[in-house]
């Protein structure tokens, strides 16, 4: 296993990304302006790309933002998810941040939990998808 740090989209994320978000789950509007300006992590299992997830410093403050975590179905079970994160928490870290933030579907919220990130705020919808903010200080 190996991950590999992107600082634009590359092919294998956009692939998971469509095969995850697109095709399983039913979103239409997957890729976003963000994109272009967040670094994107892709996990590779035996040099195949496995998962997914981005990270973003927002502009207007010194939050980051980690989303779009995407495992392909053969891989899941594997703890892939929280390894990605481990990641995008770690290069938070290096780059200065003290506070990782996600929009999470209100589903996954167990798991970001398990990761250490607790809610905050209301519901929204991202699509069709209710979602509510989380937050964890990553000191």
């Amino acid at each position: 296993m190996k991950f590999k740090v992107y600082n634009k989209l590359p092919d294998e994320a956009v692939k998971i990304r469509e095969e995850v978000f697109v095709r399983e789950q039913g979103f239409e509007n997957e890729f976003d302006e963000i994109d272009d300006n967040a670094w994107h992590i892709v996990l590779f299992w035996d040099d195949a790309p496995a998962a997914v997830c981005r990270f973003y410093k927002e502009r207007s403050s010194e939050k980051y933002i980690v989303g779009r975590i995407a495992v392909l179905k053969p891989y899941r079970g594997r703890k892939f998810g929280s390894l990605l994160l481990e990641k995008a928490e770690d290069e938070i870290k290096k780059a200065g941040g003290e506070r990782a933030e996600l929009h999470a579907q209100v589903q996954a919220v167990p798991f970001y939990e398990k990761q250490g990130y607790s809610v905050y705020g209301g519901i929204g919808y991202e699509e069709y998808c209710p979602h509510i903010w989380m937050a964890k200080e990553i000191k």
